[in-house]
């Protein structure tokens, strides 16, 4: 089951709201709740912030770790990315399993645009690990990558789900899981 809100409407965050309170456990409707507070732009100098034009949440109940997905659909080059996912409590996405790479594709067609990912290249050049330095234990490399040489030590995901190696300079689609 997937889980999306994509709306600046009020009245349909409210009643998104109540939705998944009543379809998800208490536990996990607070920590969308919290995802979508910590996502949102704050109010400056009183006015309200209003609600940003795009949204999204992907819930990924069915391989038994309860993950969420999110972005807000803004773009950040790979330390910013780590940053303001770790702000909202929780890590940059990545793809351990073809449905997580799934879940991150959403975005990655929805806002049409690349997404980097939690690996990195490790000490031993065109070969990549985890962030936590785990080995990777899914792939989904495009054509004849990872081809970098040691020049390109992060992952961005392409709008087809595959991977290609980039580098940390260049801004790509926020996204988050917790």
């Amino acid at each position: 089951m997937a889980v999306a809100l994509t709306s600046t409407d009020h009245t349909v965050y409210s009643l998104f709201y109540i939705w998944l309170e009543i379809l998800l456990s208490p536990q996990l409707f607070h920590k969308i709740l919290g995802v979508a507070f910590s996502l949102l732009p704050c109010p400056a100098q009183g006015k309200p912030a209003g609600i940003p034009s795009l949204l999204s949440f992907m819930h990924l109940p069915e391989d038994g770790t309860d993950q969420i997905f999110a972005t807000n659909g803004k773009k950040a080059d790979f330390h910013t990315t780590l940053k303001k996912c770790k702000e909202a409590g929780g890590s940059i996405a990545t793809p351990r399993n073809p449905g997580k790479n799934d879940a991150i594709l959403y975005f990655v067609k929805s806002f049409n645009t690349y997404t980097y990912l939690g690996i990195k290249e490790s000490l031993i050049l065109s070969k990549f690990q985890f962030l936590d330095g785990t080995q990777l234990s899914y792939t989904n490399w495009h054509l004849n990558e990872p081809s970098g040489k040691g020049k390109e030590e992060c992952v961005e995901m392409y709008a087809d789900g595959t991977w290609n190696e980039k580098g940390r300079n260049q801004n790509s689609l926020i996204v988050c899981q917790f």
